[in-house]
């Protein structure tokens, strides 16, 4: 990620903590004037995205420093600690919406103010949507894992907004306010699933996971045809830290072909796979031919 980037994900990632004040205050007031159970739990999953919102500010901050003394390869993986994090209080804050639901299971109420109450908390839930889709945009374009994340979680609670209107509408429609409570469980246990989702992805990430199919193949045909030169190409591995790739692989030469000949193969390699790549970290091990070859092999294109 260029240094434009690393702006671009600053600003948002600060830009986030008074978008989900304001959109926690709005839900908060919906349910205030309503009294319903399904909007508190609207509301209590926007302030996880508050406490979100912040955690994600000091990571990005953190894991954008350079490479030092103590962490030569960076502290991409920070971004990672944050999505889990974020995927922890979700799943808390899932817990908590439940706890507050059953209590009413027993006795629901009906709801006071029911029109104002809902148009506040549409106004929120079209505000979250469109922050939402700018994060995940964002986030995906410069492979900020904590930006991305914090998108995908808001796009989730864009979805627990449109069901617990949805829900409310139909106790009102119906006349039974059990629909309430009832929603307001649903809402928890779509909430558990992304919190899930979130963790799971991100303990991918801490676990070094490979470069998508995808991103693997782009990176397979920029060897294939730029490695011109050289005998082939094998024993390819990948993986992720946050924004970064991590590309490593072993590049066969003839036994008589010089330092400076080999360097220059290994300089056009390492452009064309940032090509594909920016900012890529790349590991080539050059050995002479006759060596064992072992792991993925990748077919050099001739030149014609």
């Amino acid at each position: 990620m260029n240094e434009q980037g690393n702006l671009t994900v600053r600003r948002l990632a600060f830009w986030g903590i008074p978008m989900s004040l304001g959109v926690m205050g709005l839900k908060l007031v919906a349910w205030w004037v309503t009294g319903s159970v399904a909007l508190l739990s609207d509301g209590l999953e926007s302030f996880v995205n508050v406490v979100a919102a912040f955690i994600a500010f000091f990571v990005i901050r953190y894991a954008q420093k350079p490479a030092d003394h103590d962490h030569p390869f960076g502290h991409h993986k920070a971004e990672y600690l944050s999505a889990v994090t974020e995927g922890v209080l979700i799943v808390v804050a899932a817990l908590l919406i439940v706890k507050e639901s059953v209590g009413y299971l027993a006795e629901p109420k009906m709801l006071e103010a029911p029109a104002l109450g809902l148009a506040i908390n549409f106004a929120a839930g079209v505000i979250n949507f469109v922050w939402a889709r700018l994060l995940i945009r964002v986030g995906r374009q410069y492979r900020s894992a904590a930006l991305t994340a914090d998108g995908q979680h808001i796009m989730s609670d864009v979805v627990t907004s449109v069901g617990v209107l949805a829900g409310l509408l139909l106790a009102l429609a119906t006349g039974y306010p059990i629909f309430d409570p009832v929603l307001a469980i649903l809402v928890a246990i779509n909430i558990l699933y992304q919190g899930y989702k979130v963790i799971s992805h991100s303990i991918g990430g801490l676990m070094d996971h490979a470069a998508e199919p995808d991103e693997e193949e782009a990176i397979k045909q920029a060897i294939a045809t730029h490695a011109q030169g050289s005998l082939g190409v094998h024993d390819l591995k990948t993986r992720r830290a946050g924004s970064v790739t991590f590309v490593d692989f072993h590049m066969v030469v003839p036994a008589d072909m010089s330092v400076r000949e080999a360097h220059d193969i290994c300089d056009r390699l390492e452009d064309a796979i940032r090509a594909v790549h920016p900012g890529a970290s790349i590991a080539i091990h050059v050995e002479p031919e006759g060596e064992k070859a072992h792991g993925l092999r990748v077919k050099v294109i001739k030149e014609a």
